[in-house]
């Protein structure tokens, strides 16, 4: 079968690699339909994440279940599945809890035997515990884009929301306006939130954040964004921040605009983050909470809102190409000139 290797810095490849075969009864072999270049990935393509190299690459997916081992009961042969973007045993104390993102077996796709997303086929561990099945009675063509977010980046972006409290009555600032960035937005509105100010300096994502719910956008940064975010909050400000860029800057803003009493929710990969300093936060009594997004958890919760077109989060997805075209999708998120790109299989 294809899959999609990391060669190095701005090297992504397309090699023949063998197929997957069930190793342990309770795996699933799944036939990849779509998956989709993460922002995430870009750290390595860029070269500022260490990899393997070669390496395989690619950690969201969803799919028709192919083959399924004598221990899986929940999914079947011909199912289409949404798999979570990291591989929680499902039996330990935190899968259990509903904090997959900290599972004390947690594994990533690609690492050690396991294959990668952004290919034709991928061994599924732990079936039963990481694939959804979207019902085929209301599977269709329209839900496909929305549906892949459900394998990483709505997950995430929710995860900013929930970790920071977002209700009705909190005004929400949003800092990023990458795909996990407009899912954040997407969530707030699901909960409730009536004030969602998204900090974006690019009018064609804030215009897909207006879509998905944003009331009010910044497009500025720095003291010029802490000065419209306290105009818009009453000089207040924002009772939650969703951080989903994860640098320097990016804190440096979620720590000014966020309200004396407010939470931040946290869920961009951390990269070159000075420390933070306790000290002066504790007389604001400002709360931090987020990591990575416990996706397995999430998915029930969020698939029926898809499938009832309540909520549209595949509008982060702006360009689609074919598993061939990988580098070139790859060049395209990293240049900005997509938000970020389906592979459909």
């Amino acid at each position: 079968m294809k899959a999609a290797i990391f060669y190095g810095p701005r090297d992504i490849r397309v090699d023949e690699v063998p197929d997957p075969r069930i190793k342990s009864q309770d795996e699933a072999i799944v036939k990849i339909t779509h998956s989709c270049i993460c922002g995430s990935d870009l750290w390595s393509f860029r070269g500022l994440s260490a990899r393997n190299i070669p390496s395989r690459i690619g950690h969201e997916f969803m799919g028709i279940v192919e083959s399924v081992g004598k221990k899986v009961k929940k999914v079947k042969p011909g199912d289409f599945v949404i798999s979570p973007f990291s591989i929680g045993c499902g039996v330990c104390p935190e899968c259990m809890t509903g904090t997959s993102g900290s599972c004390r077996n947690l594994q990533g796709w690609g690492s050690g035997d396991l294959d990668a997303c952004q290919g034709e086929k991928v061994r599924v561990p732990h079936a039963d515990y990481m694939l959804f099945v979207v019902p085929k009675s209301k599977l269709k063509d329209s839900l496909i884009p929305s549906l892949l977010t459900l394998s990483d980046v709505f997950c995430t972006g929710y995860h900013a929301a929930i970790s920071a409290g977002v209700d009705k009555n909190k005004a929400v600032a949003v800092i990023g306006d990458g795909a996990v960035g407009l899912c954040a937005v997407a969530s707030a509105k699901i909960l409730g939130a009536k004030k969602i100010i998204l900090m974006s300096t690019h009018a064609d994502r804030a215009k897909i954040g207006k879509k998905l719910g944003a009331t009010e956008i910044v497009a500025v940064r720095g003291e010029k964004a802490k000065a419209a975010v306290r105009k818009l909050t009453k000089d207040a400000g924002a009772d939650c921040v969703l951080e989903c860029v994860g640098n320097k800057s990016s804190w440096q803003d979620a720590l000014a605009i966020v309200k004396k009493g407010g939470r931040i929710g946290w869920v961009g990969v951390p990269h070159e983050v000075e420390l933070i300093d306790m000290a002066s936060m504790f007389p604001q009594n400002i709360g931090i909470m987020g990591g990575r997004a416990s996706a397995a958890a999430y998915i029930p919760k969020l698939l029926p809102l898809v499938l009832s077109g309540k909520v549209n989060p595949g509008l982060v997805f702006t360009k689609t190409i074919k598993l061939d075209d990988i580098q070139k999708g790859y060049e395209a998120m990293d240049s900005r000139r997509e938000i970020k790109v389906m592979i459909k299989l």
